[in-house]
């Protein structure tokens, strides 16, 4: 179970017969003029021998080993296989969320970004949109006072979709609840580690490499840090990583629909007419498309970085078709994947996206007062009068906070280029307190409560390594699981490298943790090797792994404390400053 299994690339089929009359089975099939006007001079391309067998079982079953590699049926598993396929990824979720919900109330105050978006997901309660809030309001609701918030409407610049969540924990804890206002970060950061460690179980193909993920994942102190607090990255994150599996899920629903339908052709024809491999199939309504286009669509609902989760998973999984339609023999692989998989994939999920992200907003769609909501009445347009009015003042309200992302350029002591991100050159500090002896419990001469979003280093350090490594797997073998994880990791780092003057922060680099981790996954896969290696060299390979997934196990232990706000020693916690940077 611990191996990388086979189908690391997508290889291609072998080159069509020289003639459509090599195979007397095959009839006519080979020589169909697509136009309809009688026979080609050139022969339409035959389907690869695979196809051409009349009994459908085996042909189908032959093609889905090309497409998706041999599998083993659930059904037939061993049933303690079965059940570890749950179990472990259930397993390492429960460690995560103990690491998260333990404690989750502390501190009992609002800590760094937390004053605007778990304010505003209070004022979403109240009446649907966000509301301005009176001078020192954050001392009055961190004692449960909520006077302070005003009827007049607030200008925020990030999407509703997050901060519904964050309301949704108020909702069940009640405002006052610090335990509540942290609920739904936990819980996503929690329902991540499920999800991971299943992705990596399904690209892998193996328990043990999906327990790895999945721990490493859990264990990790950005991710535990921003599960622990209630900002709108995390759930970036979670949606992020709900449409990537959704798409997995995609990829190999839609090759098993072209093993059917051109298995089909095969049985009742003798062998695929050629006219059916000029550029394949339609294959139908692809249902995890659109899961993945509501899951997109509440990323970017969440904050508009979702935008370039939209658009690098959209080209990704019509690549995947390509090499689909290229694998089965189809002659125009490329245009037959942008005709009839391209297409309906962006209508699967772009419209479906948009739609959703639209939804996030109906609470300033049923309001009369929100911020811009009567912008249009009050700004009519020759040109854009035939657009409703309240999308029309919608898109006002996007433009301005366009302008305010895109030149936001203040200073911040925390503030972190995103080169740096890749050995952590500045966390951020969340939250800060220092007493001395005698005060809030403090029995050393002087204390340190921290809440820092400082990743465990051999995690972090080793991910980045791996990220690094992996350009190299894809480009040298094409390894398809290495070209995925790049493309996740991408969407959620590459952009951030085109605003560098721009305030960003290094907790924005959760959004693309899950891919970092599924690299450092697949790497020590790698180096665990497969069942024809040698023993020694497995065995040598399993005590490398082993090793590492302790050690990042212990370090996590040691950092724990400034990651859940425990107090310690001062001189404890200036140990775990390893870079002048961090402090």
């Amino acid at each position: 179970m611990g191996k990388v299994q086979a189908n690391t690339r997508d290889t291609p089929a072998p080159s069509p017969d020289a003639s459509p009359t090599s195979d007397p089975s095959h009839g006519t099939g080979g020589g169909v003029d697509p136009s309809g006007q009688g026979p080609s001079r050139k022969p339409a391309p035959m389907a690869p021998r695979w196809l051409r067998d009349p009994h459908r079982a085996f042909t189908r079953n032959a093609l889905l080993t090309r497409l998706i590699g041999a599998r083993a049926s659930f059904s037939t598993t061993p049933a303690s296989l079965r059940l570890w396929f749950w179990l472990a990824p259930t397993l390492t979720a429960f460690v995560g969320g103990l690491l998260r919900f333990v404690r989750l109330g502390q501190p009992e105050s609002l800590v760094f970004d937390e004053t605007y978006y778990i304010k505003d997901a209070y004022s979403y309660l109240q009446s649907g949109y966000e509301r301005n809030w009176a001078e020192k309001a954050n001392d009055l609701f961190n004692r449960g006072i909520f006077t302070a918030l005003e009827n007049t409407p607030e200008y925020v610049v990030h999407p509703p979709a997050g901060k519904w969540m964050i309301a949704f924990g108020m909702w069940l804890f009640g405002p006052d609840s610090t335990f509540g206002w942290r609920f739904s970060a936990a819980l996503v950061g929690t329902l991540s580690i499920f999800v991971l460690a299943l992705i990596a179980q399904k690209m892998f193909r193996s328990t043990i490499l999906g327990a790895v993920a999945g721990l490493l994942f859990a264990v990790d102190g950005h991710a535990i840090v921003q599960s622990r607090t209630s900002l709108l990255d995390i759930f970036v994150m979670f949606w992020a990583l709900l449409a990537f599996g959704a798409l997995l899920l995609d990829r190999d629903d839609g090759r098993r629909r072209l093993a059917a339908r051109l298995s089909t052709l095969a049985k009742a024809h003798g062998g695929v007419p050629g006219k059916n491999l000029l550029y394949g199939p339609w294959l139908g309504v692809r249902w995890w498309r659109l899961a993945a286009g509501v899951s997109l669509g509440l990323c970017i609902g969440t904050k508009w970085s979702g935008l370039f989760f939209l658009a690098a998973f959209g080209l990704m999984t019509v690549v995947w078709d390509m090499s689909a339609r290229r694998i089965a023999g189809i002659k125009y692989w490329v245009a037959g994947a942008i005709v009839k998989d391209g297409i309906f994939a962006f209508v699967s999920v772009v419209p479906v996206a948009a739609v959703t992200y639209l939804a996030t907003w109906t609470g300033w769609f049923l309001s009369k007062d929100a911020y811009d909501r009567n912008w249009a009445p009050s700004n009519p347009s020759t040109t854009w009068g035939w657009i409703p009015d309240a999308l029309r003042s919608l898109w006002h309200y996007h433009s301005t906070a366009y302008n305010f992302h895109t030149g936001l350029d203040s200073d911040h002591p925390y503030k972190a280029n995103a080169w740096s991100w890749f050995v952590m050159g500045r966390p951020t500090s969340f939250y800060s307190q220092y007493p001395v002896k005698g005060e809030d419990g403090c029995t050393a001469d002087k204390c340190a409560t921290m809440i820092t979003s400082l990743g465990n280093p051999l995690i972090w350090w080793g991910g980045s390594l791996a990220i690094l490594f992996l350009i190299g797997v894809w480009i040298a073998k094409r390894d398809w699981r290495a070209g995925a994880i790049l493309v996740g990791f991408a969407a959620g780092y590459v952009p951030w490298l085109l605003y560098p003057s721009r305030t960003i922060f290094f907790f924005y680099a959760i959004a693309y943790e899950p891919f970092m981790i599924l690299a450092l996954t697949l790497v020590l896969g790698i180096v665990m090797g497969k069942l024809g290696d040698p023993p020694w060299r497995r065995q040598q390979g399993a005590l490398f792994a082993g090793i590492f997934v302790v050690l990042a196990v212990a370090l996590s232990a040691y950092f724990y404390p400034i990651w859940a706000a425990e107090q310690i020693p001062f001189e404890y916690w200036r140990q775990h400053m390893w870079m002048p940077s961090w402090i």
